[in-house]
Order: structure tokens, then C-alpha cells, then sequence
């Protein structure tokens, strides 16, 4: 028995197989900008049979355009199963980075990351990027540093961390429901209470045709706030453009409806018809003003901006009542068009103004406070870079205007821009993680 065991300890210990590495990538592609702050990360799962995962090394290395990103830019943190990696722009364009997994043994596996970077843009630090669209076109705040974005080139609406770049926490689609297959082409929303009301653009297309999933309103409603918010569609109007119309024709065509919405006409002209804002009247659950885009009221009559109240609201979504409308409201925006409107609780209005315009991203863009009253006019509080790719689009809430310093955060359109400088414009972007728009802080002078 003795020797048994002398025998034992004196055999050479059998050799440790290990298994080949595996790797995985959260995102195959990933999206970043010069100077950013923030910038989304790509999550690596690594794993060996018969190693402690601890024991495995990642890096990564350049494998095409080191001018956009090199090795010394790519950071991995963690040391378990799951490692992140990020990566810092060092200019516009795109790579390929190779990601590597060691493990014992000397064995690895790699993966490839395909990385885009965007150009640095003004105040990098108040800056974040929502990807997963480029077309931004209305946002509505659902608490706890989060955001409801619509986009105008799909039906769907999207969840994100206001605070940090990146995907969207949830989506949803409602276009079952809605009973379309295009898009409503979704500008402007508001909420009342637990409901948000969605509008399209009631106009033609840029072609000057005419669109019925365009011509939609409809309401959806929220359940729960911040990163636990759902929504569930609610009901649908689609004759808010023929009531619009029919209103100005029993009022002398004041605005010109009926011929901006005629055959071949585009949207986006000074005398076109496009709506982009949706909010409610200071104290009211029932009026809300219609935001245009175009027309500007005619020159004549000053070139102003123009809200349509909608006095019942509540009933043509709620049982398809044909709508009332009150008097026109026309607002002096400095030759700008209301591109969103946004309330807080005291009835504090911001207004932004940008051109009518179809390639508008060079123009002015201004941020104007109003009070709500038909007949007060709004003042302007700021104007606003248009040197960053992008249309400024969205407002996604309105501090307390009386307090010095307030800050709001806006979003962009940027499905025109080239964001990478291949000429490629971001709506037409293959991959959806390169897809983005900016959301930015701005404070108010």
C-alpha cells in the first residue's frame, strides 16, 4: 500500500487542456465622435473551457484607418466573463478594429469592430448621441433622466438615457395598429397627464405628393417613468389636414391650405404646408396649438409664424369629432418658422425657430419664450449653433425660465448630414449603430 502511494506522488501531473477562446461583441458596429464625452461602448464576452475567464486578456489593435482610431485609443476595463471596451476618436471617418481574446495556453479568437467617428462638434462636453436613427423629429420627457424620440422616417418611438449616448433602452412600433406601412412622418408631440398626443407632418411628400399615413394623429399612453416606461397605442385621427384646410377656406384662405396642399406642391416652402409642433394652451386639456413649419404667414401680412388652435383635441381623438379651430396665432420669430413648441407645468413657453426651409441646415436657428397669450409676443432667449451637422428639432423639456442659468436639452435631425465625410447621408447609413442624433444642453441668456 506504501508503495501505491509513493508511486502516486511521484507520477508526473497530466497535462491541463484547454479549449480554444470564444468571443463575443455586444455590437458588431459602433459609432463615436471627435472630443466626445461618453461615447457608447461595446460589451466583450470572452470565455475558455477549463480557464478562469479572470485568467483571459482582451486588446485590441488597428487593423485599417489608424487616422480615425489606433490601438492607443482602444480601452478595456473589467476582468470577468464580460469586458468594455471603448474607443476615442482621433478623426472623422472609419476602421476596422481587430478584437483579440488570449487565453491559456497561448490560444485566442478575434472578432472585428467596425468603428465610424464622427467630427468634433461646439461644447463636446454637452453633447450626447442617440443612435439607432438619425431622424429625430419630436421628443416628450417621461422623467427620471429619460426620453421618449420619435423619428420621421419610421413609426417607431424610442426610450433613451438622456444623460448617456448610446441605444435605445426599449422601442416600439405602432404602425400595426395604426393600420400603415409607410411612415407618418411623426413632427411634433406633446403630453397631457399619462397621454401623448403624436402629429405628422400633415403635408405632402418632398415630391408634392400626397401621403395618407402622413395625414395621422394619434395618442398613446404612458405606463411607469424613466427606464421602466411603456407605452400602448391609444386611438387615431386621420383628417386633421382636411379640417385645417376646410377651415381656412371658410375663412378667406388666409393661410393658402387648400394650395398648399394641392398636387405637386412641396412641404417645405414659404407658402407650403408642413406642421411641426403640437402643445397645449397655458391651463387647458383641450386646445392645442398646431406648430407650422410653412406656411410663414404671407409677407403682407408680415411673415410671421403661425399656431392654429385645435379647441377640441381631446374629443377628435377621443371619438373622431371633425376639429374646431380658434383664431390663427401669428408670432414674430424673426422670419423663423416654429420647428417645436414645448410647455412646463407654469405655462412657460419655449419656442424653436428655424427656417421653412427643405435644406435649411446652414440657416438661423433660434430659442424664443412666449407666454402662451394669442396676441403677446415671445422674445428670444438664445440663438443657436449651425456650424454642427444637423437640424436642431426637438425640445425635450422647458426648465423654469425664471431662473437664471436654465438649461434645455435639444435634439437634431440629422438624417441629411454626412456625418462620416464619405458623402453618405446618415438616414441612408447601412448599419443603425452609425445611425445617431445629437441631443445637446443649452442655457439660456
Amino acid at each position: 500500500m506504501a508503495a501505491l502511494l509513493v508511486a502516486a506522488l511521484n507520477a508526473p501531473a497530466q497535462a491541463v487542456t484547454y479549449g480554444t477562446p470564444t468571443i463575443a461583441l455586444s455590437a458588431s458596429y459602433l459609432s463615436g465622435a471627435v472630443g466626445a464625452v461618453g461615447d457608447p461602448v461595446v460589451n466583450v464576452t470572452v470565455g475558455q473551457s477549463g480557464a478562469d475567464v479572470s485568467a483571459l486578456t482582451v486588446s485590441a489593435s488597428a487593423s485599417s484607418r489608424t487616422s480615425v482610431a489606433g490601438t492607443g485609443d482602444v480601452t478595456v476595463t473589467g476582468a470577468g466573463a464580460v469586458r468594455q471596451l471603448a474607443v476615442t476618436a482621433r478623426g472623422r471617418g472609419y476602421t476596422n478594429l481587430t478584437v483579440k481574446v488570449t487565453g491559456l495556453g497561448g490560444k485566442t479568437a478575434t472578432k472585428t469592430l467596425y468603428y465610424a467617428a464622427s467630427a468634433a462638434v461646439q461644447n463636446p462636453a454637452e453633447a450626447r448621441y442617440f443612435t439607432g436613427s438619425s431622424d429625430a423629429s419630436a421628443a416628450v420627457d417621461v422623467g427620471g433622466g429619460y426620453t421618449i424620440v420619435a423619428d420621421d422616417e419610421s413609426n417607431v418611438l424610442r426610450l433613451y438615457d438622456r444623460s448617456r449616448s448610446g441605444a435605445p433602452v426599449r422601442t416600439w412600433d405602432f404602425s400595426a395598429q395604426l393600420g400603415v406601412t409607410k411612415e407618418v412622418d411623426i413632427e411634433g408631440a406633446t403630453r397631457i397627464g399619462d397621454t401623448v398626443y403624436w402629429t405628422g407632418s400633415l403635408g405632402n411628400n418632398k415630391d408634392g405628393e400626397y401621403k395618407a399615413p402622413r395625414n395621422t394623429v394619434f395618442t398613446t399612453k404612458v405606463t411607469g417613468s424613466g427606464s421602466a416606461t411603456q407605452l400602448a397605442y391609444g386611438r387615431s385621427y386621420k383628417k386633421l389636414r382636411e379640417d385645417l384646410v376646410g377651415w381656412d377656406v371658410a375663412n378667406g384662405n388666409r393661410y393658402g391650405f387648400a394650395a398648399g396642399t394641392a398636387a405637386g406642391e412641396a412641404p417645405k416652402q414659404i407658402d407650403g404646408f408642413n406642421v411641426e409642433g403640437l402643445e397645449f394652451a397655458p391651463g387647458s386639456t383641450t386646445t392645442a396649438y398646431v406648430g407650422f413649419r410653412a406656411p410663414l404667414a404671407p409677407a403682407a401680412l408680415g411673415g410671421k409664424a403661425l399656431l392654429v388652435p385645435v379647441t377640441n383635441i381631446d374629443q377628435v381623438l377621443a371619438n373622431g369629432a371633425k376639429a374646431v379651430f380658434g383664431t390663427g396665432i401669428e408670432l414674430d420669430l424673426g422670419g423663423l418658422s416654429v420647428r417645436d413648441i414645448r410647455k412646463n407645468a407654469a405655462d412657460q413657453y419655449l419656442i424653436l425657430a428655424g427656417s421653412w426651409a427643405a435644406d435649411d441646415n446652414s440657416d438661423p436657428y433660434a430659442l424664443y419664450q412666449w407666454d402662451g397669450v394669442p396676441g403677446h409676443a415671445p422674445v428670444k432667449r438664445t440663438d443657436l449653433p449651425t456650424t454642427d451637422p444637423g437640424g436642431w428639432e426637438a425640445i425635450v423639456d422647458v426648465p423654469d425660465l425664471s431662473v437664471a442659468g436654465a438649461r434645455v436639452q435639444l435634439i437634431t435631425d440629422s438624417g441629411s448630414a454626412d456625418l462620416y465625410g464619405d458623402g453618405t447621408e446618415a438616414k441612408d447609413l447601412t448599419h443603425p449603430e452609425w445611425k445617431k442624433a445629437r441631443a445637446a444642453w443649452f442655457t439660456l441668456g
